[in-house]
């Protein structure tokens, strides 16, 4: 290998790089600009079909990948936040939405390039206003996308003198198979399909000897086109593996949609590529090609989607057909096992505080069980609920411990806003709150154990007031579930208000019980139990306005947001 092919290479490789990493950092710069409009887009995935496809386009849009989209509905899939056809129309909108990667390439700004990294760069790096850094790095990054262009462009230059590799591409661009798996193995190595398409435009708008017409023309551009589409969903089947069977089949849906439409644009090549050039700016073949190519990856994905959205039962079909249930899909998890946690997802933000906000509903959930078990052990003396108490406290552990696992990860990815960093905060302190209950109706529990073996009896009065104090607490504990699940102010400014009550019921219940023994009525040894049993109630209270303020903290930092961008 000579010198000039060694530096030829290089020079490819080392252009590709600058893109990558400048599409990534675009991506993640778009993210934190469009921060809180990411969880409205994501609250309208799970609408029909076709708001779930323009919903996919808008998040591809924004996330520059169509594969990051994919993922990231895997995870929602395999944490039963989306049905499989709901699942399948995003995927659909994805397609569409990654072509926008594309149609900024073929526009030429070569002049303009450094002047647009210089702005980027300062905007970037000077202001302390977050939104602004935001943006500065979006620009920024949009300006390494074309110094990536440009390098991969002045190295492809000289190929067009070699015979050797002008001979290949005439063998490529005439056999169209021969194309798509070109297209597609290239996409399979650099795991982007936007990435190697960028490529094939660089490629494709490098001139012959007549210094007019393209290496590779439209026709031979096609097939490896249509492979880059292909190639692009083996980054959805890796995120699938692990993941429940209906994930599975979200990834290979996204897999049929590529090669279906594959195999029926492939025999129309010729008239296909008359199509695109008819709609496309007219001009010497070199300069329009690259446009030419963005135009027909975007008909692509558009028809494909056309044909497909109509027909996403049928789509259904297939995947279940090719994936049918297995009894180990059908074995539910064990409990300890987070449901809905997915670390693929991690470099989705909200995604992934949205997945993280399920999970902490589940375990608030369990939390409710052990205050009906709870509540029965300690009045009623009930064994079993005591060892159920035992065993949901150990799920709450483990569980409480994985989402603190989680967030912190996500916080360590460094592509938080600082209104995301505060409210994963307030979401780590809220899930050790949530444990905190737990350990409350544990230690209630602890006390029933002791009430049994010491054969402590209460009073009918002490009994009512008791069952007074673990339904008013119950029901708060409710309404923190519904507060944090739905994101309910409303219910979370109730449940605030509600523990003033708590503790007022708590004064209340005590002064009663010291009545009580002034007047012989209750025996000295019950009031460690009654009253540590009291203040346990009285601290399950106190979490649970500690959790709603969360809910209240996060909506008054969007409605922060919401002000600081309208200004």
């Amino acid at each position: 290998m000579n010198q000039e092919m060694v530096s030829t290479i290089a020079g490819l490789l080392g252009g590709l790089a600058v893109f990558i990493y400048g599409m990534n950092l675009m991506s993640e710069g778009l993210q934190k600009a469009a921060g809180e409009k990411m969880k409205k887009i994501l609250s309208v995935l799970t609408k029909n079909p076709l708001v779930g496809m323009l919903a996919g386009a808008l998040v591809t849009a924004v996330l520059q990948s169509s594969s990051a989209t994919t993922v990231m509905v895997i995870g929602f899939v395999s944490a039963g936040l989306m049905t499989l056809p709901q699942a399948i129309s995003v995927i659909f909108g994805a397609n569409i939405g990654t072509t926008m990667t594309a149609q900024i390439i073929a526009f030429s700004i070569d002049d303009f390039i450094w002047p647009i990294v210089f702005i980027g760069f300062v905007l970037y790096f000077f202001p302390k206003k977050e939104q602004l850094k935001n943006i500065g790095q979006t620009i920024f990054a949009f300006g390494l996308l074309f110094v990536g262009i440009s390098t991969m462009s002045s190295v492809m230059k000289p190929l067009a003198g070699s015979a050797v590799f002008v001979h290949l591409i005439e063998q490529v661009a005439h056999i169209p198979a021969l194309g798509v798996l070109v297209g597609t193995l290239m996409t399979l190595v650099v795991q982007s399909s936007s990435a190697t398409i960028a490529v094939l435009q660089n490629f494709a708008s490098q001139p012959m000897a007549d210094g007019v017409t393209s290496m590779l023309g439209l026709t031979g551009a096609i097939p490896i086109l249509l492979g880059d589409n292909i190639g692009t969903t083996i980054t959805a089947l890796l995120a699938s593996v692990g993941q429940s069977r209906n994930a599975k089949r979200t990834a290979l849906a996204h897999c049929v949609f590529n090669i279906t439409g594959t195999f029926i644009f492939i025999w129309f090549v010729p008239w296909y590529a008359k199509f695109i050039q008819f709609i496309s700016p007219k001009g010497p073949e070199i300069q329009v090609i690259s446009r030419q190519i963005a135009n027909a990856h975007t008909c692509f994905n558009i028809t494909n989607t056309l044909l497909w959205l109509p027909l996403i039962p049928l789509m259904v079909k297939i995947v279940m057909t090719i994936l049918p249930e297995s009894k180990k899909d059908l074995a539910e998890k064990p409990l300890y096992e987070p449901r809905y946690l997915d670390n693929n997802v991690l470099q989705q933000p909200e995604a992934a505080i949205r997945l993280a906000t399920m999970e902490m509903t589940r375990i608030t959930e369990y939390v409710s069980d052990m205050a009906e078990k709870a509540k029965q052990a300690f009045l009623h003396e009930d064994k079993d609920a005591m060892k159920q108490v035992d065993q949901l406290e150990d799920i709450v552990d483990i569980l409480q411990d994985r989402v603190t696992g989680y967030l912190s990860s996500l916080c360590k990815t460094g592509i938080l806003t600082q209104n995301q960093s505060a409210r994963v905060s307030g979401m780590i302190r809220a899930v050790s709150d949530i444990e905190r209950v737990g350990d409350q109706y544990m230690s209630i529990t602890n006390f029933a154990k002791l009430k049994s073996e010491k054969e402590y009896t209460f009073t009918d009065q002490a009994i009512k007031e008791l069952q007074e104090g673990f339904e008013h607490v119950r029901n708060m504990l409710e309404l923190t579930v519904k507060a944090l699940h739905d994101a309910d102010t409303q219910t979370a400014r109730l449940v605030v208000h509600q523990q003033e009550s708590v503790e007022d019921l708590e004064r209340r219940l005590s002064k009663k019980h010291m009545e009580r023994l002034n007047l012989g009525s209750c025996s000295p040894e019950n009031t460690v139990a009654y009253t540590d049993v009291l203040h346990d109630l009285e601290c399950i209270g106190e979490y649970c306005s500690d959790i709603a303020e969360m809910v209240l903290d996060e909506d008054k930092s969007q409605h922060k947001v919401e002000r600081l961008q309208e200004l």
